[in-house]
């Protein structure tokens, strides 16, 4: 098969990414990308390290999208409204990239420097959306980990069908995000 013409890095790990989005991570094969591109499955050495180096693209893609998209929903708030941004914008990722963001969730190796660089950005947003709480040391981290957890669980379960009662989600999500702020005012009142 001839080489398509402007394939390239970026272009091939979007299409990755459509693709996990759309029919799920185990959808992800060189062979389907190579087929999407009319090209020979060996041509995209030249642009990813095989299925691991696209596994790590995708993994880094999710990890910079979700931590933009928290960055961004709380811009300008402090309290119980940037939990509630940020719960939502996480929410709407995940429902949105429900592929990609299945790619990021193992922790990265601990010599992949731009992962970790990338993780400890969404880390460092979280604690500042809850300094407004007043936590201390070890109790910030956990209720960094409580919020993922959470937000995760719920979304994570929603995008696969995993409720099937004819009740909100909106609602029950909120009812979550809610509890979670009524924790993290009582762990402030015990600082």
């Amino acid at each position: 098969m001839p080489r398509r013409a402007g394939l390239d890095p970026q272009i091939v790990v979007q299409a990755a990414a459509e693709l996990v989005d759309r029919e799920g991570v185990e959808a992800l094969t060189l062979a389907a990308l190579a087929a999407h591109f009319k090209v020979a499955v060996p041509s995209l050495y030249n642009h990813v390290g095989g299925l691991p180096g696209l596994q790590h693209q995708l993994a880094l893609l999710g990890r910079r999208q979700l931590t933009q998209a928290l960055g961004r929903s709380v811009m300008g708030k402090a309290g119980d409204d940037a939990v509630i941004a940020m719960a939502s914008a996480y929410r709407t990722y995940v429902k949105e990239h429900p592929g990609v963001y299945a790619c990021s969730l193992r922790a990265p190796a601990r010599d992949d420097a731009e992962s970790i660089a990338v993780e400890a950005e969404a880390v460092e947003i979280t604690f500042k959306a809850l300094a407004y709480y007043d936590l201390h040391d070890d109790m910030a981290l956990h209720m960094v980990r409580v919020f993922r957890s959470m937000v995760h669980g719920f979304t994570t379960l929603e995008v696969a069908g995993g409720f099937g009662l004819p009740l909100s989600l909106d609602e029950s999500f909120r009812l979550l995000v809610q509890s979670y702020i009524q924790a993290l005012a009582a762990q402030a009142n015990r600082a």
